[in-house]
């Protein structure tokens, strides 16, 4: 880039109204860092520790220190205790040299009462009592935090002294300016009209004749270096913050960074420390945001070697009780973790997990395995080729059971295993239970009684009569029976007594075999078994037919008794005759 001389008074001129507005006034400088407005406390630093005296009234006092090596430490105070900071850890061991950055966060003192107002506007999501708190100084408008920086050097903390000040009582032998057109150097200049330098700007007491400037169009070279945008406007409605571009703090062992402050507000809302990774923040041409990366993908991008992640800290500072989440994911898992909880990770998502693993529908149904869900918990299972497969577990340290209940009637039914023996039992709203035993049997009780009870070897107990469905109207294919069949049949049937296999050789029973049976009949289903309707029917058509051959018999015997009677009468009057 070609340079243009140009006249020295010019020069002179620049640099000395420059300087004016950007060199520290000894007003503004006479002390080091200065405590900003509404600090919350005091800094003390000595070779082995760092102390803070509060200014202000607190519950708590919470600070947070981060270290040169990127672990962060917490620690909380009580009252009438000063927070501190120990050049040793817990080993015993000195920490190591670099800058360390402090945050002390004053936690207000909140009584049960406002405690519960807090606790019910979080429940409701209305927040108009928290604001009437506010508004009444019961709990503070704005977080009341308090930062900044100390260093470590050679095994002690660098104890903090006034660098020396840019003022008018520094000589201008550094500045090579010869007082042409009877001008001073060491008074000030005003200039009442445009002012063009066209060529570079050097600004401060340690700017020398013969500058190498390289590329660059203004400089600031000194030891405290600010740009103060200084809006002197009075009239009410227009904008008058004030404003300044910070480079490094002022302090030894202070911090190296460029700051943007609200010099009116008395807040630095941005801050970039040196040593910040190359596209800590990147905005490209379409407004998407990278961190350290210079080529995001979506609005917002963050890109490192391990675990990326979003941190989500709400302090104690406004009452609430303090909670810390992270959003984070790697080639492991995608989690979120209650940091407050002790690091746990109630939510994870593994790489691969298919598309609506979990759904959520805009009417609150939730899906598992589907994109509709149609009811309150849809759990699907798509995979090919059909097969049982397991859909649901149910797994506790101890006995997992599940409800089912009726807010409408206030009813509850309970299903699950029990603890002592772990039966499955289905427990009904009165009381009354359905369990079933892990070696197969089954029972059915009343609050008061034993109602049912399928033993494992299969035979069932109960407490009243059975009954079988006979209704005509469930019934088709009927057909008269031939009870002299039956009867034949019946008669060619083997009866015996005997005992089931398994059961007590005392336990004997009476009754035909279920294969003798059904070939005689081919009633029921196999040869198996005998139910007892088709026993009871061929018992019943044996007894009618039975009972008809009584008849038939009764009959034929009241004839001949009457043949004999006849023939008796016949007899003895023939004997009476005789006579």
């Amino acid at each position: 880039m070609k340079r243009y001389p140009v006249p020295s008074t010019i020069i002179t001129l620049a640099i000395l109204v420059l300087a004016f507005f950007f060199v520290p006034t000894a007003s503004s400088s006479g002390q080091e860092n200065p405590p900003p407005a509404g600090a919350v406390a005091e800094l003390n630093i000595g070779p082995s520790r760092v102390e803070w005296h509060p200014t202000v009234e607190y519950g708590r006092l919470v600070l947070t220190v981060s270290t040169p090596r990127g672990t962060v430490l917490r620690k909380e105070f009580e009252p009438g205790a000063n927070p501190f900071f120990e050049i040793t850890d817990r080993s015993g061991s000195i920490l190591p040299d670099g800058r360390y950055t402090y945050e002390l966060v004053v936690v207000p003192s909140v009584d049960k009462n406002t405690r519960k107002v807090l606790q019910e506007a979080r429940t409701s999501g209305d927040m108009t009592a928290v604001e009437e708190l506010r508004k009444a100084g019961v709990l503070p408008r704005e977080r009341l935090v308090q930062s900044g920086s100390f260093s470590i050097a050679g095994s002690a903390f660098v104890i903090a002294r006034q660098e020396q000040q840019a003022t008018a009582a520094k000589t201008a032998s550094g500045i090579s300016v010869k007082p042409t057109d009877g001008l001073d150097p060491l008074k000030d200049v005003v200039h009442a009209d445009d002012l063009i330098v066209q060529s570079s700007l050097c600004v401060g007491f340690d700017c020398v004749d013969g500058e190498s400037f390289g590329f660059d169009t203004i400089r600031l070279k000194e030891d405290n270096t600010r740009i103060k945008f200084d809006d002197s406007s009075t009239t009410a409605g227009f904008p008058a913050n004030d404003w300044q571009l910070t480079a490094n703090d002022s302090a030894s062992g202070g911090l190296n960074k460029f700051s943007i402050e609200d010099v009116t507000g008395a807040k630095i809302p941005f801050t970039i420390v040196a040593g910040a990774a190359n596209n800590s923040i990147f905005v490209d041409s379409t407004g998407r945001v990278g961190f350290r990366t210079s080529t995001p993908v979506l609005d917002l991008h963050a890109k490192t070697s391990n675990t990326p992640a979003l941190r989500l800290e709400q302090d104690s500072a406004g009452g609430f009780t303090a909670q810390t989440w992270d959003v984070a994911g790697n080639e492991a898992n995608f989690f979120l973790r209650d940091v407050t909880g002790g690091s746990r990770l109630p939510f994870r998502v593994r790489p691969g997990a298919p598309t609506s693993s979990i759904d959520i529908a805009a009417s609150g149904n939730v899906g598992i395995g589907t994109a509709s869900p149609s009811v309150r918990l849809h759990v699907s299972e798509a995979a090919a080729p059909p097969a049982l497969r397991n859909i649901l577990l149910l797994q506790n340290n101890g006995a997992p059971t599940m409800k089912f209940s009726n807010t409408d009637t206030g009813h509850t039914w309970e299903a699950g295993m029990e603890q002592t023996n772990d039966y499955f039992r289905i427990t009904n709203p009165s009381g009354g239970t359905l369990t079933m035993g892990r070696a197969g049997w089954l029972t059915l009780r009343s609050q008061t009684q034993l109602l049912f009870y399928l033993q494992n070897d299969g035979d069932l107990n109960i407490a009243g009569t059975l009954t079988q469905n006979s209704d005509v109207n469930s019934k088709e294919n009927i057909s008269p029976v031939d009870g002299q069949m039956v009867l034949s049949r019946l008669e060619q049937v083997p009866v015996t007594t005997w005992n089931f296999k398994g059961d007590d050789n005392a336990a004997r029973h009476l009754g035909p075999m279920a294969q003798d049976f059904h070939a005689a009949f081919g009633l029921g289903n196999d040869n198996l078994s005998i139910a007892p309707m088709d026993a009871t029917g061929v018992a019943l058509a044996a007894i009618k037919e039975l009972n008809s051959l009584v008849r038939e018999k009764e009959k034929r015997i009241a004839e001949l008794e009457a043949r004999i009677s006849a023939l008796e009468a016949m007899v003895a009057k023939n004997t009476e005759a005789g006579k």
